[in-house]
């Protein structure tokens, strides 16, 4: 966080002390301009990215790692820079000892969850590369891959575009992404971003290497929620050995690290506790589903479905005896029918996003109801849900 977001988060204090006073800056959905502790992995980026500095574009590339491993954060970040210093004045991209570049790439980031279509796949690349709004009706997927075609159509320009989590459930399968990337023009390459190891994807038959992001040491961990939780409001808000309890539970992934973080804050905040206690921990931590879906994935989806999903939290358990129940009641708070609504809820389900646990046997013949249980961390989908 740089100095004048520091100075503004303490310019939003009404005079009252407070534990926190940006959650914003504990957020998993969220990720820092500079990611802590990354030097080694953004090493290997970079390395990939080289040719650009000499002319050229990289070969296409598969970047793999567990979930939490900081895949999204260094990618996202060092891409966000990219496009910074290319942006300038639309020149190349130059060191002190290559000072006669010429090739001016683009960076592009594509988050496969919000582009599940041919059409939103094209029109994300293509509303990244040009300065004028791209019509997201009214236009067919070919125009728009003639479109792509003109705006790389210089001797001089190129692309390379990262594509991230391939591969999850509900998003682009290899086979699929690669169908899309030969609609793109030739001068692009893709770096495609995933959880499978290379010998589980087809990606790697289309890519000249690999990049791993290993799970997080328990030491980095603790410094990035210390980094986190210092932005947020600071060092004193959390005790060091707290966070390493937090990073050990963990094992390595920061999303899970950093809810339970999330959690334990807004249990001390609660509970007007001046610091975050180690009851907060245990809460925080007690919060979080094994196994655990990410919530970036969550935010992913259409407003609706996360409306269903803030509807289904709010209600009783004697409201959720079986879908069918549940669906009537969330019917009454949302602009949806009963159908779509129990629709809604079996494709969270099928998707991974809840749960069906079969309810307890009733005297009666026919199979038992079943109720829907989240596998995301609700507390702080509520309290991000809120924010929106």
């Amino acid at each position: 966080m740089d100095i004048e977001a520091r100075i503004q988060r303490r310019q939003r204090r009404d005079g009252e002390p407070r534990l926190l006073v940006d959650y914003d800056s504990l957020s998993p959905v969220a990720h820092t301009d500079d990611p802590v502790n990354c030097g080694p992995v953004l090493e290997r980026l970079l390395d990939y990215l080289d040719p650009v500095f000499d002319g050229h574009l990289p070969p296409n590339a598969y970047v793999y790692g567990p979930k939490g491993s900081g895949k999204s954060a260094v990618v996202t970040a060092l891409f966000d820079h990219l496009v910074r210093v290319s942006s300038v004045n639309n020149a190349a991209i130059h060191t002190t000892t290559r000072v006669q570049a010429t090739f001016a790439p683009r960076f592009v980031y594509v988050d496969a969850r919000e582009t599940t279509s041919a059409f939103a796949f094209y029109h994300a690349v293509l509303d990244a590369l040009v300065d004028e709004s791209v019509p997201k009706q009214g236009i067919k997927t070919e125009a728009l891959q003639s479109r792509l075609k003109d705006a790389l159509d210089g001797p001089k320009t190129g692309a390379v575009v990262a594509v991230d989590h391939l591969e999850e459930s509900g998003t682009l399968d290899g086979e699929a992404f690669v169908d899309l990337c030969a609609g793109l023009p030739s001068k692009v390459s893709w770096l495609a971003i995933g959880r499978a190891p290379p010998d589980e994807t087809v990606l790697t038959d289309y890519t000249a290497g690999a990049i791993q992001f290993e799970p997080y040491q328990s030491q980095v961990l603790v410094d990035v929620l210390m980094t986190r939780v210092s932005a947020a409001g600071s060092r004193r808000t959390l005790d060091h050995r707290l966070a390493r309890d937090i990073a050990e539970w963990a094992d390595g992934d920061a999303h899970d690290a950093l809810v339970a973080l999330f959690g334990a804050a807004d249990e001390a905040v609660r509970n007007q506790h001046r610091s975050i206690t180690a009851a907060d921990v245990a809460d925080g931590i007690a919060a979080v589903p094994q196994p655990c879906v990410s919530l970036g994935r969550v935010f992913s989806l259409p407003e609706n479905r996360r409306q269903v999903l803030h509807e289904l939290l709010a209600l009783r358990p004697d409201q959720q005896q079986s879908v069918r129940a549940t669906s009537q009641h969330i019917a009454k708070s949302v602009d949806l029918s009963p159908t779509t609504v129990k629709r809604i809820l079996y494709e969270l389900a099928e998707d991974g996003i809840t749960r069906r646990v079969t309810a307890e046997r009733v005297e009666r013949k026919g199979r038992p109801p079943s109720r829907l249980e989240p596998r995301f961390p609700t507390v702080v989908f509520e309290r991000l849900f809120a924010a929106q």
